[in-house]
This record gives structure tokens, C-alpha cells and sequence, in this order.
């Protein structure tokens, strides 16, 4: 039987909890997008689980370090999406579960804002610019009455 690259790539071996930044603006949903600090591509903000945390708060905690946005999550992920986390020598597969913010503040000074950008878009921009095809197609697919 012919093998697919679904059937090869081995399983993510480890997970990460990411925030996905919403708010209602003129009508519409945006997305806050961040830049990742190695490779400057645009994606949420993600990270670790933290140890004695639930996931969406270890969520909520990502958002407001790595885009200075405050704000309530869902408890229930939303969805999750794999990606090559680039390690210093080698890749590795991860799953990240994605837990809708619900934005209510931004803070004027946040722990990584010097190393990202932060950028407010579009659902349909946001999809098109993240280069994960994962996380494009949850982006792609959320649905205003999904939002927070």
C-alpha cells in the first residue's frame, strides 16, 4: 500500500498552549498576530504549558507576554494545529492547542516587546499571512459567532 506524508512524519512528540487574540472592530473580528523571535514569521502567541496552570490561562499568560494583551480565554481550545519548532539542532513536530482570547486591554510596556512585532488584522489577512497551513486553515475556518 502506497504511503502518504501523513503516514510518515512521525506524531508530535511534545505540545504547546497558544492564545488566539480576538476583538471586534468596525463591525468585523481581527486577530492579533505576533512574530516569532528567531525567524520573524507570523503566527499566535504560543508557548509551554506552565506547571501547576490550566492550559487556556498558561494561554491567556503568552498573550500578554509576547503581545502585552490582556483579556478572558475560553477554557475549551478552540482547535490545535502541528508545526517544526526549530530547535538549535534539529526540528521537532508540536501540537498546539488554541484557546480564543477574548481582548479587553493592551498594556503600554510588556516583557517581549522588544524582540516581536504585533500586528491587528483580518481573519481572511491573518490566514493568508501565518505561515503555518495548520493554523492558516483554523483561521480560515473560525466563524464570528466562535469568537469570545
Amino acid at each position: 500500500m502506497p504511503s502518504t506524508a501523513i503516514d510518515i512524519l512521525p506524531n508530535p512528540t511534545r505540545r504547546q498552549v497558544a492564545a488566539l487574540p480576538l476583538r471586534e472592530k468596525d463591525g468585523r473580528i481581527e486577530v492579533c498576530l505576533v512574530t516569532t523571535r528567531t525567524t520573524h514569521r507570523w503566527t499566535v502567541p504560543k508557548g509551554w504549558p506552565i506547571k501547576g496552570r490550566k492550559d487556556h490561562v498558561a494561554a491567556r499568560i503568552e498573550a500578554e507576554q509576547e503581545a502585552g494583551l490582556t483579556g478572558k480565554p475560553r477554557k475549551k481550545a478552540l482547535g490545535s494545529f502541528v508545526y517544526w519548532k526549530r530547535l538549535t539542532d534539529r526540528f521537532e513536530r508540536i501540537k498546539v492547542n488554541v484557546y480564543p482570547l477574548r481582548v479587553t486591554g493592551m498594556l503600554p510596556v510588556w516583557k517581549e516587546q522588544a524582540e516581536r512585532r504585533v500586528q491587528w488584522m483580518g481573519l481572511g489577512d491573518a490566514s493568508i499571512i501565518v505561515d503555518d497551513p495548520g493554523l492558516a486553515r483554523l483561521l480560515s475556518g473560525l466563524k464570528p459567532a466562535m469568537a469570545p
